[in-house]
């Protein structure tokens, strides 16, 4: 793969599809997933994109070895807290963006620059806003 004017530095951060496609294997993913390795960058999700990826016919061995190979990041008091804010300083609310915002604060603790794979761009752009490249899958 080339590197595209948006190059990971820092951090990738994948949210619920970014990690989905990461345990399917997916080319993109994959591709931006050996750049983080090969540039020794932190590769990281939110302890709350767990929730969204887990369902019945997800490959539980294949999800588990994907997990290996990243960072969880828990939520934690202040990372919840400015996730409330990124969520009102974005006039959003409520369950619909919960899940992104804490994705949006965990990418934003993160060391930068920030670069986050999603499948959510006007969301965690409205969220972010200009303090993370956001990466459509």
């Amino acid at each position: 793969m080339s590197r595209s004017p948006a190059v990971p530095g820092g951090t990738l951060v994948l949210d619920s599809e970014g990690l989905a496609k990461a345990v399917l294997r997916d080319r993109t993913v994959t591709a931006w997933l050996a750049l983080a390795r090969a540039d020794d960058l932190r590769v990281i999700t939110s302890a709350a994109t767990l929730v969204e990826v887990v369902h019945p016919r997800i490959n539980r061995p294949a999800l588990e070895w994907t997990l290996s190979r990243l960072i969880v990041e828990p939520i934690t008091e202040p990372i919840a807290r400015h996730a409330a804010t990124l969520l009102a300083d974005a006039g959003l609310h409520g369950h619909k963006y919960a899940i992104d915002a804490m994705l949006g604060a965990t990418a934003l603790a993160a060391p930068g620059p920030v670069t986050i794979i999603t499948s959510d761009p006007e969301d965690l752009t409205a969220l972010c806003g200009g303090r993370a490249t956001v990466i459509t899958i």
